[in-house]
């Protein structure tokens, strides 16, 4: 039988450190490039690698491989989602790579948004995100799994924005996964999960100090998000008007999402959600080209880890 699932309060959740890399661009490279650029993202030193789920790679096989490449870096899911598969598929899959990779594998699962459940996966999507999300924990961790056993419990995040999905993070997996927040919200998710559950915001950086240029490159990113309400009903709920949300979005709120500029400001950025609250922050570098990989502005990225400090509120 599969070994209890963790919650926030035990001891296995991961030590990821401050910085890691969420990615898409792995997702569209030949897989062997995908790999050997996943080792030297190990070898400079990253706590995690995060791959997405959407019209691309399907994650637990990336996983696998990204994992097969690397020695040491934790590789998690941003996310894989519940509409994608069934409770016992995910429950196996999780189980079958924490098993392998002990230590290493980090699921994250989500509710998804309903253009890509509907219009993707094909699938009906709920009304009621969190009643889904429970729903399916309950069926994953009442499955039968009878292959080898991971050596400790799996871990795993949940993708989540509101109070009541934060709550059920902490809850029911080891912490929450954030994405499209500016830093206030990492303060407010901190509050609601609590001290000791991990809390691994994901934000967008563009290497230009430019600010034109740089505008334009962040909104090209932010376009498709501004069009999930899983986003928008988010940042309005932090007081974010309709004036930031239209038009591609304010520059207040462009730059409160991507940050944009040198080394050193994007670094502050990083920091300033590890002030707030965060854990761990993995960046996801944005530029024009998306098969192209940042291989330089990672390099940079890897000699900022050092400097990070994590806040007295965070594990």
């Amino acid at each position: 039988m599969a070994p209890a699932v963790t919650g926030a309060d035990d001891a296995s959740i991961p030590d990821l450190g401050p910085l890691g890399i969420w990615s898409f661009h792995l997702d569209v490279q030949p897989m062997a490039r995908a790999r050997e650029a996943a080792a030297e993202l190990d070898e400079l030193g990253f706590g995690s690698l995060w791959v997405p789920e959407a019209v691309a790679r399907e994650p637990f096989a990336n996983a696998a491989l990204l994992l097969g490449a690397t020695a040491r870096m934790t590789v998690a899911t941003g996310i894989a989602s519940l509409h994608a598969r069934s409770a016992m598929t995910m429950n196996a899959g999780w189980h079958t790579l924490s098993e392998a990779f002990p230590g290493r594998f980090l699921l994250g699962v989500g509710v998804s948004h309903q253009t890509l459940v509907e219009g993707v996966h094909q699938g009906q999507y709920s009304e009621k995100p969190y009643s889904a999300m429970a729903a399916y924990l309950d069926r994953m961790d009442a499955g039968v799994f009878m292959g080898a056993s991971p050596a400790g419990a799996p871990t795993r995040v949940l993708a989540a924005l509101g109070p009541r999905m934060l709550r059920l993070a902490a809850e029911r997996g080891v912490g929450a996964h954030t994405y499209f927040v500016p830093v206030e919200h990492t303060a407010v998710a901190r509050a609601a999960l609590g001290n000791t559950a991990l809390l691994v915001p994901a934000i967008t950086a563009v290497f230009e100090t430019d600010p034109g240029v740089a505008r334009r490159t962040a909104r090209a990113f932010m376009a498709r998000y501004l069009e999930l309400p899983n986003y928008t009903n988010n940042l309005r709920r932090l007081g974010w008007g309709e004036e930031d949300l239209s038009a591609g979005g304010s520059d207040r709120l462009v730059d409160a999402i991507v940050a944009w500029g040198s080394l050193e400001q994007i670094a502050a950025r990083v920091q300033g959600h590890l002030d707030a609250g965060a854990d761990h922050v993995c960046v996801q570098v944005h530029n024009t080209d998306t098969r192209h990989l940042p291989l330089d502005e990672w390099r940079q990225l890897a000699s900022i880890a050092s400097s990070l400090r994590t806040s007295s509120v965070a594990i």
